[in-house]
């Protein structure tokens, strides 16, 4: 807490001293010192998890009239909101203090409108498919926009990766003015518009859904006990649309024609500071789609921007409800999460805020039970993803969900051994499972789960070197996969005896130096090789067998 200063003494180095007069109630003008050491509390972001409380402001009203007793008032500043011990008759000087953020949003019915002289988007920095569908719904009679992440994105200099289009105009309306469209989904009704490989998304304007669920029709919109949106289908005006869209930043509508940008909701403004805010009440939009709070942390990965903190702070009340999302649904957000090229740092967030339980269960015990291993290991992995779509290398979802459940297996493989199950089909049994488990909360496609237990199927054969072995696991298709796991392994410390050094220097010495290294496991004598040597039969006891007189007597 800053210290309060006295008017005889002179305020430490580096803090500002303001001065400022009092009128009304207290008499002639009076002078007070305080120290203000405003640096704010930044909002959560990617690099600083969680919230710091600081002072503000500190001050000392001085004693000028035997009615007024002396008073100190403090300041706190939580994030970019106040909050006050004050004396009431200062409570209305200190509104302004104030920040207008502190207030609760209110629906907008008139928008920001921003011409083309006050932002930097041109209508040929679009894709020309989208902009021609605006332009023929505009010509149609209808309202369109582009609206979303391309706008919000080439806002920041971003490319976008695709580009939405929200419109007046049912799927039913747009299917009839485009040969080429195909209306998708119950949940949500959208229409997808094809030219050659690209799609454009084009969405009807939404409604609020009725307070009362007397009057909500279950064809248009429904929810279950928890709030959750099970169809939403309820048709509205732009601004109805606007208040119904998940974060700030994401309800902006350019129009191409007019080059003119509509903001209902400061999105422009939370772009400027960098900040994720959910529009409305936090809660009760995260009650509606638990998956807003796996996009808030993807948008703050993908932007490195900081998510507001009324945002945040029912994140980790409301993480369960992720439960309740659909697998499939689950397994394409995942996807987003991961493979963004921010891998790392979302797997950071997503345990910060106790998002991670939910999706991998499994891998979430194995982080609380062996945290340095398993946090090294995934995060090793989600690393070198990122890297690998920065110099835009191909990356396989099987890997990443391979590193994502490892850390869960080898106590399983374990268990089962000492059942007395053999290695290798122990560790073949233990991937099934965990594999069926995770599918209850992430639809891996089975395209994915055969390559994982294949990598994971290569970490119990590649110690197996002797004779043939290792030039047969050398063709393996899956080779190069299950070797670069096991050097992920490694790098989380795991012990292997060498074997990824092992494996490098035989990928690159020639047939007689292959044939000298795995001599020389032959001649060590441990467990190098594998499981221990079947004993071969002479050829002579299996002729004397032949020949030995039955149990009969015959």
């Amino acid at each position: 807490m800053a210290r309060a200063l006295n008017k005889n003494k002179k305020p430490e180095s580096k803090i500002k001293r303001a001065r400022n007069y009092f009128l009304g109630s207290f008499g002639s003008p009076c002078s007070f010192s305080f120290t203000a050491n405003l640096s704010f509390t930044r909002p959560y972001t990617p690099l600083a998890c969680g919230l710091q409380r600081k002072t503000a402001a500190s001050y000392t009203i001085p004693r000028l009239n035997a009615r007024i007793p002396a008073h100190h008032a403090v300041i706190l500043w939580y994030g970019r909101t106040f909050l006050q011990t004050v004396h009431p008759m200062l409570k209305k000087l200190f509104q302004s203090f104030r920040t207008p953020l502190r207030r609760t949003q209110h629906i907008r019915s008139t928008p920001e409108v921003l011409n083309s002289g006050q932002h930097s988007l041109q209508k040929a920095q679009f894709s020309r498919y989208a902009v021609n569908i605006v332009e023929r719904l505009q010509g149609a009679g209808y309202q369109a926009y582009l609206v979303g992440g391309c706008v919000r994105d080439m806002l920041l200099g971003i490319t976008p990766k695709d580009f939405d289009v929200a419109t007046s105009a049912t799927p039913e309306q747009v299917r009839a003015e485009f040969r080429n469209a195909r209306i998708i989904g119950r949940r949500f009704k959208l229409v997808h518009i094809h030219f050659g490989r690209e799609i454009i998304e084009v969405a009807t304007f939404r409604a609020n859904h009725p307070q009362n669920e007397d009057d909500e029709d279950s064809n248009q919109s429904s929810r279950n006990e928890s709030g959750r949106i099970l169809r939403d289908n309820v048709y509205g005006t732009l601004e109805e649309d606007a208040q119904r869209r998940d974060f700030t930043i994401n309800a902006l509508y350019y129009d191409p024609v007019s080059e003119r940008i509509l903001d209902y909701a400061n999105g422009v403004h939370d772009i400027r500071n960098h900040l994720i805010r959910l529009i409305g009440d936090p809660k009760k939009r995260y009650q509606e789609d638990p998956v807003r709070m796996l996009r808030a942390v993807r948008f703050a990965a993908k932007l490195n921007f900081g998510i507001e903190k009324h945002t945040v702070q029912p994140i980790r009340e409301l993480a369960p409800m992720l439960r309740e999302i659909p697998s499939a649904r689950l397994f394409e957000e995942v996807l987003k999460l991961f493979l963004s090229g921010h891998g790392a740092i979302t797997f950071e967030m997503l345990v910060d805020l106790q998002l991670f339980a939910p999706l991998f269960p499994a891998s979430a015990d194995a982080l609380e039970h062996n945290p340095e291993y398993t946090h090294t290991l995934i995060s090793e992995a989600l690393t070198n993803t990122d890297l690998r779509i920065k110099q835009n290398k191909p990356v396989t979802p099987a890997f990443l969900f391979a590193a994502l459940l490892w850390p869960a297996l080898p106590a399983r493989v374990l268990r089962l051994q000492e059942r007395g199950m053999p290695p290798i089909p122990a560790m073949q049994e233990g991937a099934h499972e965990l594999i069926a488990e995770q599918c209850q909360r992430i639809a891996i496609p089975k395209r994915f789960t055969m390559p994982i237990r294949e990598i994971w199927d290569m970490q119990e054969r590649l110690p197996r070197r002797s004779g043939k072995r290792a030039d047969l696991l050398l063709d393996n298709p899956r080779f190069r996969a299950g070797y670069d796991f096991l050097l992920l392994r490694e790098s989380a410390g795991e012990q292997t005896d060498g074997l990824g050094e092992w494996w490098t220097d035989y990928q690159d010495a020639n047939d007689s130096e292959r044939r000298d290294m795995i001599r020389d496991l032959s001649g060590k004598g441990d467990d190098a090789s594998g499981a221990p040597r079947k004993r071969r039969r002479s050829s002579g006891s299996k002729r004397k067998r032949a020949g030995a007189p039955s149990a009969t007597g015959e």
